[in-house]
């Protein structure tokens, strides 16, 4: 049902917000997004001054806790592999690149020429 639905409607931004029975909001799933906030940080602190300001009708799923502290929010850590592990090697220079290509261009028109029988070389 859902399904069909979301195929039949368009989002309207200027209607009204939908409720449930009990007139609570209902959630939009095509809204639903998530925050990295810092260990170190109230998840109503961050969400006060990251968030609020920005999406005043936002509001904090407080039923997802995490399993071993029972708080508001999955607690986890990103490591950014390519801030501590890359390493950058610059390009070739231009001309090297080219030659290549010129090479393989010219291996292609050879294959072609033993694949047609042509003596186009």
């Amino acid at each position: 049902m859902r399904a069909i639905l979301s195929a039949l409607s368009e989002r309207d931004e200027t209607a009204e917000i939908c409720r449930d029975d009990e007139g609570q909001p209902e959630a939009d799933s095509d809204l639903r997004d998530t925050e990295s906030v810092p260990l170190s940080e109230s998840v109503d602190v961050f969400f006060a001054r990251e968030v609020a300001p920005h999406v005043p009708d936002a509001w904090i799923d407080t039923a997802k806790r995490d399993e071993k502290d029972k708080q508001v929010g999955i607690v986890g850590y990103e490591i950014n592999f390519n801030r501590y592990f890359y390493k950058y090697t610059p390009p070739r220079p231009l001309e090297e690149i080219e030659a290549d290509i010129r090479a393989i261009e010219k291996d292609i028109v050879r294959m072609l020429a033993e694949v047609t029988g042509s003596n186009v070389v």
